[in-house]
């Protein structure tokens, strides 16, 4: 079944795998077995507390196959300013329920709102285990969709994001484009460089952990270290 508009304005959202490509065959499984610690070390904290949010993992058939769509916030944001990213953000009270399918909604509303994106098009399939961004306290449930109806995408909301982009898989598995980036805090994680932009944090390590568990990724260089200040 299709996720339809309605369901971003509180109507029924489902998950269905009917009618994928075959070759999301393996991402859908993934999100079926994954665990939690596999994906991050950093878990939703077990009060309860944190705020809830979504992003929407939207994979589309583009002119080089598979593909993701991302977006880059805007460098005035005061949180993740310039961060490539998934669409989505905290859910609203008309999201409904936070443990039942108000990320689903959420994340939904969110693409429309940042990307312009016809959510009627999104076929969500899956959802990954609940994940923790400690340097902004999001609870982010990961929401993953076939954009089985593509619609036109773009900056909606200059203040909000600099702009909307889809990246080729083959190019977020080739290893030239691949790389391990360090914080000055002397975190480091997994990277992408791809379409003149530095994918990393949050978003570099679902995308690492899903390419992993989906068997698709391919060796490269963890010893490639590229500084979050790339461009300077």
């Amino acid at each position: 079944m299709t996720a339809r508009a309605s369901g971003t304005r509180g109507g029924a959202v489902t998950l269905s795998r009917k009618g994928l490509p075959a070759w999301l065959g393996p991402v859908a499984d993934a999100a079926e077995t994954v665990q939690p610690l596999q994906l991050s070390r950093f878990l939703p904290p077990e009060d309860g507390g944190g705020r809830q949010s979504a992003v929407l993992i939207l994979f589309g058939d583009g002119e080089r196959g598979p593909e993701l769509l991302l977006m880059e916030r805007a460098s005035s944001l005061r949180s993740h300013a310039g961060q490539p990213s998934f669409p989505g953000g905290a859910l609203d009270p008309q999201d409904g329920d936070p443990h039942g399918d108000g990320p689903l909604r959420a994340a939904l509303r969110e693409a429309e709102e940042e990307t312009g994106l016809d959510p009627s098009g999104v076929q969500l399939f899956g959802v990954l285990p609940k994940l923790y961004i400690p340097v902004s306290e999001f609870v982010v449930t990961p929401v993953l969709g076939w954009w089985r109806e593509p619609s036109p995408v773009g900056v909606v909301d200059p203040n909000e994001t600099a702009r909307v982009f889809t990246v080729p898989v083959a190019d977020l598995t080739d290893a030239t484009n691949r790389a391990t980036t360090y914080h000055p805090s002397g975190h480091r994680g997994p990277a992408f460089l791809v379409e003149s932009a530095l994918v990393w944090g949050f978003t570099a390590g679902v995308i690492d952990r899903l390419l992993h568990y989906a068997g698709w990724e391919r060796p490269w260089d963890r010893e490639k270290l590229v500084p979050l200040d790339w461009r300077s």
